[in-house]
């Protein structure tokens, strides 16, 4: 069913921001839709307006992490050309999803198993992980990547570095979305030591 706008300023989008945020902050067992209701200052049944309960808010709000990070795997630059370039760019383009989407992409992070929801969500994460993991396999393959270490760890070292931004980016002067990938593909691809001429 698809469910129409409520009144201007509480419509889908933001029902599930603000859900989102007190899922993280207080899990889903322990949000209720009565505090949701009162985070957005509306009543319940206006929620009810756009959907049908907390389950499918939180289906609605780790579908859309899911659907942003594997759109970014579609992505011809994330298909096409030399594997180490396409790396860059899903590492790239993952951070501006993060940042894009941090509410979201946050919650999805917390997903174990719980519920059906939870299990979908796992299902498609783990298409995610398989073209990461294959993507760095063949970068070493090839010898644009250091071959001495296993490309699951490789993977998960590097997407783990990725993820750990929802823990502590905040936006702020000098540090937007482009920014922040500009520093993880340097530091990722290029290390943290100093060049030659920049050493004392």
């Amino acid at each position: 069913m698809t469910r129409g706008r409520g009144r201007p300023g509480h419509d889908v989008d933001s029902l599930l921001r603000v859900a989102a945020v007190v899922f993280h902050e207080r899990g889903y067992d322990g949000t209720s839709m009565e505090e949701l209701a009162k985070r957005l200052g509306i009543t319940k049944s206006a929620i009810y307006h756009h959907v049908s309960g907390k389950q499918e808010l939180l289906r609605r709000t780790v579908d859309r992490a899911l659907d942003a990070l594997l759109a970014v795997t579609a992505e011809p630059e994330s298909r096409e050309g030399p594997a180490i370039d396409r790396l860059r760019h899903v590492v790239r383009r993952s951070v501006h999803v993060l940042v894009e989407e941090q509410p979201f992409v946050t919650v999805l992070l917390r997903v174990r198993g719980n519920s059906e929801v939870e299990r979908a969500a796992l299902v498609r994460r783990r298409e995610i992980d398989a073209f990461l993991g294959a993507l760095v396999a063949e970068a070493e393959r090839d010898g644009s990547l250091r071959s001495d270490l296993d490309p699951a760890l490789t993977s998960r070292l590097l997407f783990g570095t990725i993820n750990s931004i929802i823990e502590w980016y905040r936006p702020q002067p000098g540090l937007d979305a482009a920014a922040l990938a500009d520093a993880v593909t340097k530091l990722t691809f290029e290390g943290l030591e100093g060049c030659p001429g920049e050493r004392p």
